[in-house]
Formats: structure tokens, sequence, C-alpha cells
């Protein structure tokens, strides 16, 4: 007896605000609708049940998509594939481009499988990003009001003690008096905007205390030398699951650690780091690289030899972190075959 499978559709949305333009094509290619509807879960799903039981989805990995995705398969069961963003913004330079063709170009993609695909992070994962996020926004704001701060005494010719932003330092700012009056005012809210900086920071590093005492992954992370909280933080949240990857070197691509291949005939050359990553993760690594390269015996002689050769810094310490990050993921999945085990 043959058992009749239920036809699968093939879909693309291109999400709004308000609205998502959707299209839906058959396994042959054949566009069978292609329209804007409200932004809403059940009015899509009921859109797509109106041709097919089964379906397969792309959508652009922008902002809400990931609950999106999360909502769609929840509800429904289906094969759902978040864009990657750096071919999105490709097809934004497309002259053509319009919602109507981003759609169809989607569903298209999905139906051939050649959607070039990302990760969807579980919902834990994704509330933690916000919260790194969120430190750096503050790290950010902290580094900017320094900087005035520096500028305004450089603009008055006045030279700061060496540790401006010690215990020390924050009293000479507050006693300082060779200032004109207006700058001194704005001096003061300069020195009051860093304390409250540095409060919101010290919560937040609370709470990441706290979220890394209940988690194993970070316990771990925090184990390997050179890896403190704000770097297993960082690393837990942006790579998630290590396992995903089927090499170190995988992690280390991801992770943008790794040259960017810029050969052409017979020339062989690279053009730096692979720009297709998170920025805050790969410099969070190569702070760590910094770190391994003074405190570490291997990493120090790798350095060295390095030097040796030539090899400017910057590129020493992308060349470490490629390297230690390649060894962490061994590490960790050694660690995780351990812990299967016993359990």
């Amino acid at each position: 007896m043959k058992i009749l499978q239920e036809p699968c559709v093939f879909v693309g949305l291109d999400v709004h605000q308000d609205s998502i333009q959707i299209c839906i094509i058959n396994a042959a290619g054949k566009c069978l609708l292609n329209q804007r509807i409200a932004n809403a879960v059940k009015p899509l799903i009921s859109t797509i049940q109106r041709f097919g039981k089964q379906a397969r989805i792309g959508l652009e990995a922008c902002g809400g998509a990931a609950c999106l995705a999360d909502a769609l398969i929840q509800a429904t069961g289906w094969s759902v594939q978040l864009t990657h963003a750096g071919y999105v913004q490709r097809m934004r330079q497309n002259p053509d481009k319009s919602d109507y063709s981003d759609a169809y170009l989607l569903a298209d993609l999905v139906r051939v499988g050649y959607l070039p695909r990302v990760w969807l992070a579980p919902p834990a994962l994704r509330d933690l990003r916000h919260l790194v996020n969120y430190r750096q926004q503050l790290v950010d704001q902290n580094r900017k009001v320094k900087l005035r701060i520096r500028a305004l005494l450089r603009e008055h010719r006045i030279r700061a003690p060496k540790y401006l932003w010690s215990g020390i330092g924050r009293q000479w700012l507050l006693s300082e008096t060779t200032l004109p009056t207006q700058a001194r005012w704005i001096l003061e809210r300069h020195v009051e905007e860093l304390d409250r900086l540095s409060k919101a920071l010290s919560a937040v590093g609370n709470r990441l205390a706290e979220i890394a005492e209940k988690d194993t992954v970070m316990l771990q992370l925090m184990a390997h030398r050179g890896i403190g909280l704000v770097t297993a933080v960082v690393f837990r949240a942006q790579v998630g699951d290590v396992g995903r990857f089927a090499s170190g070197k995988q992690l280390a691509r991801f992770c943008g650690l790794s040259p960017c291949n810029a050969s052409s005939g017979s020339r062989q050359g690279d053009a730096g780091l692979v720009r297709g990553c998170n920025k805050l993760l790969r410099a969070t690594l190569i702070e760590a690289a910094h770190r391994l390269s003074v405190q570490d015996s291997r990493w120090k002689t790798f350095k060295q030899h390095m030097r040796e050769r030539g090899k400017p810094g910057s590129l020493i310490a992308a060349a470490i972190a490629n390297r230690w990050v390649r060894r962490l993921y061994h590490d960790l999945i050694a660690e995780r075959h351990v812990t299967l085990a016993v359990a």
C-alpha cells in the first residue's frame, strides 16, 4: 500500500514592523501567493495552510525574527530557517529590490536548499545576549565620558595625574579649581555620570555572576586558564553549544579569528580576518589572547617566535586567539563526553 505524503510548500517571509510580505511556491517553483499580510502568527499560519499542511520557511534574520521563528515552530512543527544577515545585506544592494522579489527569492532558495542559514539560538541564550549587549553599551558610554573629561582638561591645558580613574584620580578631579566656572560645572556632571555608570556596571557584573553560578558550561569555561567571567559569558551567549561545530577550525572561523582568503590565480594572499562575525565576541577573545601571551609560558614563547619573524602585535594576538579557541573546542568536547559518560 502506497502512503501519500502531504504536499510541502516553500515559504519566504520578508518581515517588517507591522506587516509581512509572504511568498508561497510549490515544489515545481510555481508562485502560489505573494502578498502582504499582518505581522501576526495566527494569520500567517492560516495563510500558509491554505496551500499545504507542511511547509518549509525562510525569513530574514532581523529584529524579532527569532521570536517569530520560535512561535511558528512551537505552533506547527514546521522547518523554519533564518537567513544569514550578510546575504540579506547583499539583497538590499540589488537595484531591482522590492519586498515582492525578496520574499520570492527567499522561498525559492528554501526550495532548492541554497538558503544561507544561521543557527536559531534557544530563547535563554537570546535573553542572555540582551544582557551582554547591555553591559557593552555601558562600557562604551563609560569610555566616551572618560574621553570627554580628558578632552576638557586638554582644552584648558591642565595636566592630569597618571592614574586619573583611580580613587586618588577621582579626588583630584573633584578638587580641581583652575577650570573656568562653566567647564567646572561640566566636569562635575561627567564625574556624576561616571559614578552612575560604575554602579550600573557593578550591578550587571553581579547579575552575570549569579547566572554563571547556575550554568555548567560557563563554569567549565572559567576553569580554563585565561577565561574570566566576562569572557565566559560572552562566549557562552554568542557561541552557545560548541557541539554544533564540526571542528575547532570551524569554531574559530565563526568567532572571526580565521584569515580571509584573497587569492586569485597564482597569487596567494589574505585580506585580514573574516568580517562575518560577532565583533564583540572577536574583541573579547583577542583580549583574552593578550592576557595569555603574558601569563601563559606556551603562548609567551609563541609570541616571541612570531616577533622574531617580524610579525606585528595585532597579527600575533589574532593568531594566538585562533589557536587557543581551536584547542578550547577540543577541551570542551572532551569535557562534554566525560559528563555524558558519568551521567
